[in-house]
C-alpha cells in the first residue's frame, strides 16, 4: 500500500471507526462512504457545457474515483456491506452515470440519493420536486434501491435510505417510515442531507461564517438568524440559503417523530464533507462522513 501510495502521490485514507450498539443479531460491519462527486464528461453528452463543468470541477473534486476504490478495497478485506450516502456524481451526464452504474453494479450496496445526483449545471436553477424529476428516471435506472425511500434488513437491523436531498421529507416518507417502525427491529436511517443537531449547527455557521448550516430541519428561530449573502433580484429569492433550507411543516413533524423513534439507533449521512458524530436522540447517533473526493470514509460495526 505505501508503495502504491508513493508512486500516485495519493495520501492514504482518512477511515473514521465508529461502533453502533444496534441490537443486530449478530455483530457485522460496514463502509460508509459519501460525496465521490464523479466528474466525467464526454462526446457522448453532445453538450460543450457538460465538458466546460467537468473541466473546470475537476481539480477540485477529481480524487473522488481514486479514494472510492480505495475504500471500496478496505471494505472487502474486512468483509464490510457497501453503503453510500449520496453524491456518487458530482451532475448530471451520460459519463457520470456510465461510472455510478459501473460501481453499484460491482458490489452490493445500499445507497440514498445526493443533491448532485440530479444536478445538471450546478447551482443553475431552482432544484426542487420538478428539477429533480428531469433526470430521475435516467439517475434511477443507475442505482441499486429506491431513491425516494427504501428498506433492507442485515442480521436483524433495518436500514431506511430517505431522501432529504432538498432539506425536506415528505408526508409519504413519514408514513412510509411508520410501516418500517412497526416491523419491530431496530432501525439506522440513510440520507445525505445531516439533520439538525446542536453541536454540528454550531461547527456549520463556523464553517460557513454564518451564511447557512446546510442540515435538514433547522428551527425557523435559527434560520432567521442566518447572514443574507445578497439581496437576489426578483424571481431569484430561490437562490438564498434561507429559503432553501428552511424546513417545511411535513419535515418538522416527521423530525419530530425521528427524535421520538426509540428504534432508531443511528442515522448515516453525508453532504458537509467533514465528519461528525453526535448524539440526534436518546437512542440514535449521527454520524456525518467525510467527503471521499477528499479520502474520508467511515468504517462502522454494528453490535
Amino acid at each position: 500500500m505505501e508503495a502504491v501510495l508513493k508512486l500516485t502521490g495519493f495520501p492514504p485514507l482518512r477511515m473514521e471507526r465508529v461502533r453502533v450498539d444496534a441490537g443486530a443479531e449478530r455483530p457485522f460491519r460496514a463502509m460508509l462512504v459519501a460525496d465521490v462527486h464523479a466528474v466525467r464528461a464526454d462526446a457522448a453528452d453532445d453538450d460543450p457545457g457538460k465538458l466546460e463543468l467537468a473541466a473546470g470541477r475537476g481539480p477540485v473534486m477529481g480524487h473522488g474515483e481514486h479514494y472510492l476504490a480505495e475504500a471500496v478495497a478496505e471494505a472487502n478485506r474486512e468483509n464490510a456491506m457497501l453503503l453510500h450516502a449520496g453524491d456518487m456524481i458530482d451532475f448530471v451526464s451520460n459519463a457520470n452515470l456510465r461510472f455510478a452504474k459501473s460501481v453499484f453494479g460491482a458490489g452490493d450496496w445500499f445507497a440514498c440519493a445526493g443533491n448532485h445526483e440530479f444536478s445538471q449545471y450546478v447551482g443553475e436553477a431552482r432544484e426542487d420536486a420538478a428539477y429533480k424529476a428531469a433526470s430521475m428516471e435516467r439517475v434511477q435506472a443507475v442505482f441499486p434501491n429506491d431513491l425516494a425511500f427504501a428498506s433492507r434488513v442485515v442480521n436483524g437491523v433495518n436500514f431506511v435510505a430517505v431522501d432529504d436531498v432538498y432539506y425536506n421529507f415528505t408526508e409519504e416518507q413519514f408514513a412510509l417510515m411508520e410501516a418500517e417502525a412497526a416491523k419491530g427491529l431496530p432501525i439506522v436511517m440513510l440520507c445525505h442531507v445531516p439533520l439538525y443537531v446542536p453541536g454540528h449547527y454550531a461547527e456549520q455557521m463556523r464553517r460557513t461564517g454564518g451564511l447557512c448550516s446546510y442540515e435538514t430541519g433547522v428551527p425557523d428561530a435559527l434560520i432567521d438568524t442566518w447572514r443574507k449573502e445578497r439581496d437576489w433580484p426578483p424571481g431569484e429569492e430561490w437562490r438564498d440559503r434561507r429559503v432553501q433550507q428552511r424546513p417545511d411543516a411535513a419535515t418538522r413533524e416527521f423530525m419530530r417523530y425521528l427524535s421520538s423513534l426509540k428504534l432508531l439507533r443511528a442515522i448515516l449521512c453525508g453532504h458537509c464533507h467533514a465528519f461528525w458524530a453526535e448524539r440526534f436522540s436518546p437512542t440514535s447517533m449521527q454520524y456525518v462522513c467525510g467527503a471521499i473526493y477528499e479520502g474520508g470514509c467511515t468504517m462502522i460495526d454494528f453490535e
